[in-house]
């Protein structure tokens, strides 16, 4: 069984939701937010957003697409939102 996730994606420019992480002055590394059910992506969406929910939608991918995304789009690793209220993100490398 393929273990799905949701992720947040711009209907403006087609970009994934993605927190910026700045390891030091010169470089950052973005990492893509992953939720594990729609309603928690929505959430956060609601929460923090709520003027520009509307400019996003859901989207899932299952596990074993991941790998294939992240080196596309050129993502450090992967932010797996624990708690979209608060919200509590625990940030994996990829390696």
């Amino acid at each position: 069984m393929s273990e799905v996730y949701y992720l947040l994606l711009s209907r403006a420019d087609g970009r994934y939701l993605a927190a910026q992480v700045n390891s030091d002055r010169e470089s950052s590394s973005a990492y893509l937010l992953m939720f594990r059910e729609h309603f928690e992506a929505l959430s956060y969406l609601n929460t923090h957003g709520a003027d520009l929910a509307n400019r996003f939608a859901v989207e899932t991918i299952s596990k074993n697409q991941l790998k294939a995304l992240l080196q596309r789009w050129g993502f450090t690793g992967v932010g797996i939102v624990q708690d979209p209220l608060i919200p509590t993100i625990e940030f994996l490398k990829q390696s």
